[in-house]
């Protein structure tokens, strides 16, 4: 993901890792007409190329031709992105400990150092959703599994599925940003919602991921519904519309990640609808562990990374019918502090300092920190 993209499991990690050790961040690679349809990365071309974006933590932006989802002009972008690494690498000196790739570009040799595949995601079934070539998409997943000294995977079921094609797989979970929701409790919450309390709110990108049938079902009891962040054009246009035709519903739309407490402080239980599909079976979202660092109750789909979070803490749900009825539940309850507490006690366990110094573990050693140690110390809390 880009820089200036919404801020996702690899912008996260690199903030915190550049509190340990010397980051460079390195955007996808995009030509200059991208900004023209994307005009959020406006910003990625119009400075530097490469440029400090915090302490200890630089950015680069790799250019190329115009094209590049096509197989023969993939290679190009491909072989630019290499080039420009390794030349930004020099520029900046030091010594590179490790060469962490978030994705399925072919990247792997532009720098020394530990080879890494970071797995946020199942690929091959997220680009099926976005139209890309399943056939393309297998083909580069087994590369990268071949190039990798060792694979990261945030969950159970990735590593499951790459351990047979990898040399060494890994299972760090996703963080959250603790300080940051902490601050919900001294936020002054968002004039821009006009919806009266208590509400139910969702944050996330509004895509085929979500269970709409969720969140229209929790709409369809008039309980007041705020949806935040970006919604994708194309997802179920006729459903999306009718939900949001509710009057007990409000779309704020994306909202930049320093104003997230604002509206997370109108908030009475965050949620977490996601379908029961290959591609959400693989994931570990985010967005509950916010809810939790915020003390928030948290009402989630059943899926298997909710497992490891301790069951009184968050309310999980196997159809929408039930979602809908306990986020009800929820939200008539009156607050409980010392279960709020509890909420970001346990979200502070999982924070991406913690995150940070699971990964300088592997670089530091040279080699993957065995499986089961990491698994321990993220199931138990």
């Amino acid at each position: 993901m880009s820089w200036d993209d919404t801020r996702l499991s690899e912008k996260h990690l690199a903030i915190h890792l550049s509190r340990l050790v010397p980051v460079l961040y390195v955007d996808p690679a995009i030509s200059v007409l991208t900004p023209l349809k994307k005009p959020a990365l406006r910003s990625s071309t119009s400075g530097p190329r490469l440029r400090m974006v915090g302490d200890n933590l630089a950015r680069l932006t790799p250019l190329t031709v115009p094209g590049i989802s096509r197989p023969g002009l993939r290679i190009i972008a491909a072989w630019a992105t290499r080039r420009a690494i390794a030349r930004a690498v020099r520029r900046l000196g030091g010594n590179v400990r490790a060469l962490v790739v978030a994705s399925l570009d072919d990247v792997f040799g532009s720098c020394p150092g530990l080879q890494v595949m970071y797995g946020t995601d199942d690929w091959i079934t997220g680009g099926g959703l976005m139209g890309l070539s399943s056939t393309w998409l297998r083909k580069r997943e087994a590369a990268q599994l071949r190039r990798a000294d060792v694979v990261v995977a945030v969950s159970d079921q990735l590593a499951a599925r790459w351990a047979p094609d990898a040399r060494s797989v890994v299972v760090i979970p996703n963080g959250c940003d603790t300080d940051h929701f902490a601050a919900v409790e001294s936020a002054l919450p968002a004039g821009e919602v006009t919806l009266p309390d208590p509400i139910a709110g969702f944050i996330g990108h509004l895509s085929e991921r979500i269970d709409l049938d969720a969140l229209e079902m929790i709409a369809e009891t008039g309980a007041s519904l705020l949806l935040i962040g970006p919604r994708q054009t194309t997802f179920n246009i006729e459903k999306m519309e009718a939900l949001l035709a509710h009057p007990n519903v409000q779309w704020v739309g994306p909202q930049p990640f320093n104003r997230l407490p604002a509206f997370m402080a109108r908030i009475a239980v965050g949620l977490t609808p996601y379908t029961d599909s290959d591609f959400n079976r693989g994931s570990d979202p985010l967005k509950t562990l916010e809810y939790l660092s915020a003390g928030k109750p948290a009402v989630v789909s059943d899926l298997p990374s909710v497992r490891r979070i301790p069951q009184d803490l968050v309310h999980v749900c196997s159809t929408p019918e039930a979602f809908a009825e306990r986020t009800l539940e929820v939200l008539g309850r009156p607050p409980d502090p010392a279960l709020a507490q509890r909420r970001r006690h346990y979200a502070a366990s999982q924070n991406w300092d913690a995150r940070a110094r699971d990964f300088v573990a592997l670089f530091s050693n040279g080699h993957p920190v065995p499986t089961d140690d990491l698994s321990a110390r993220h199931s138990d809390g």
